[in-house]
């Protein structure tokens, strides 16, 4: 009996470790792939350029003083704008950036998940980090000024007003 339960304990530890590293494997792009989906996926103003920002760029993990533009969904895209100006880590682990009250309270987090910065979006049905499908797309601003007024479609298509 002790061995069925040491073969199923250890069945159930192999299983769990293997699901864990499954689950941990986003794409990573290399240097030029990440040089060409920049370029593909900017976004050119009369002011300047929105970059596009790649989740294994991990940009909240220190200050940049930059604003961001998070392109959500809750029941519709939505689009929030915050300035990168809080350092979080775990001793500060999260910051609420926006908040929709829908059908369900959703809020958007700057949050310290697994050793860096990321956002979340949290409501009582759904905890969802990015990347995820709820996510469409994140951009950064690099001037100072003159920052564009952007507008989200339904589609969750970004479109400068």
């Amino acid at each position: 009996m002790k061995k069925i339960l040491s073969l199923l304990g250890t069945i159930t530890l192999i299983g769990t470790s293997t699901t864990s590293l499954v689950a941990c494997n986003t794409s990573q792009y290399s240097e030029e792939q990440l040089k060409k989906q920049k370029e593909k996926y900017k976004i050119d103003t009369k002011d300047g350029i929105l970059e596009w920002i790649a989740p294994q760029e991990k940009p909240f993990n220190q200050i940049d003083n930059k604003w961001y533009f998070v392109v959500w969904k809750t029941n519709n895209w939505n689009i929030t704008k915050f300035k990168n100006n809080t350092l979080i880590n775990r001793w500060h682990p999260s910051i609420e950036i926006d908040n929709k009250n829908e059908d369900e309270n959703y809020k958007l987090n700057l949050e310290w998940i697994r050793g860096h910065g990321t956002i979340v979006i949290r409501s009582y049905s759904v905890i969802s980090d990015w990347p995820a499908p709820r996510f469409k797309t994140i951009y950064r601003w690099n001037l100072d000024t003159n920052m564009p007024n952007l507008i989200v479609g339904k589609d969750g298509i970004i479109k400068v007003n």
